[in-house]
């Protein structure tokens, strides 16, 4: 069992429990997901009033109800279309939410370059899910790419826990476009009939590594997650111009640099 696989079978203990009660319940997975959307709402509440531990924590809450509302579908047998339609956009509203709280926060800070990149985050982070449904309503199937909103979330619970939110905004930001990029390209190779990249030799390397088409729960997907957690966490917030972090940081100097 990989690192990510074993982490994913200990969350499922408890989950199950919930699952099991809200079963019991018959409380509608709807239902569920709505809670799960305006918890989420008040976690964005609190980073943008940079409580980010309290936000974490709300977050982590909000994303229960977010993972069981289609386990408990499944077993009521209320799986609907318009279950998935519900489930997909208050998904993307969440999103919004989370990153509006940061850049509200931002903004009261001062701070416009963390504003923009935020606001370039909420952008790609809504093009990565765009990308799949466009490309989906066009061929099969379409989940390439690393960051995936299950890979975000898990990520924003981590910055807002240790207060290192810069280092994952920067994270997510990049591998939001590198996933629209892969989503963009593999569209297009799947409508010509075109082979995907190879991936063989030092070439199929690299593009096994930025092409992403592995599954979670593989050694793959466990070494990505581990070059990332060691980004956000070894890296000083100093050295990022952290708004939240004391003095202007290693970005804020050269672009203090650059502007004089």
């Amino acid at each position: 069992m990989t690192f990510t696989g074993a982490v994913g079978a200990v969350c499922m203990f408890p989950l199950r429990a919930i699952i099991r009660a809200c079963v019991a319940l018959r409380i509608h997975p709807n239902t569920l997901t709505l809670i799960g959307v305006l918890v989420n709402v008040a976690a964005a509440w609190a980073l943008g009033f940079g409580r980010f531990v309290l936000a974490g924590g709300i977050m982590l809450v909000a994303n229960i109800f977010d993972f069981i509302d289609g386990k408990v579908a499944y077993q009521l047998q209320l799986q609907s279309q318009f279950g998935a339609f519900w489930d997909s956009t208050l998904d993307r509203f969440s999103d919004l939410a989370l990153l509006t709280g940061l850049i509200f926060l931002y903004s009261k800070l001062g701070r416009s370059d963390y504003v923009m990149l935020a606001a370039l985050t909420l952008i790609f982070s809504i093009m990565t899910s765009y990308a799949r449904a466009r490309a989906e309503s066009l061929v099969e199937k379409c989940e390439i790419g690393f960051m995936g909103r299950p890979e975000r979330i898990v990520l924003f619970m981590i910055g807002a826990f240790t207060n290192h939110m810069a280092g994952v905004l920067w994270v997510i930001l990049v591998l939001s476009i590198l996933a629209v990029a892969n989503r963009v390209y593999y569209t297009y190779l799947a409508l010509n009939g075109l082979p995907l990249p190879s991936r063989e030799g030092a070439a199929g390397v690299f593009n096994r590594a930025f092409f992403w088409t592995d599954e979670r729960a593989t050694l793959p997907y466990d070494l990505w997650v581990i070059a990332i957690l060691a980004f956000v966490w070894l890296t000083p917030p100093g050295w990022l111009g952290d708004p939240t972090a004391r003095g202007p940081g290693l970005i804020g100097w050269i672009v203090r640099i650059l502007i004089s």
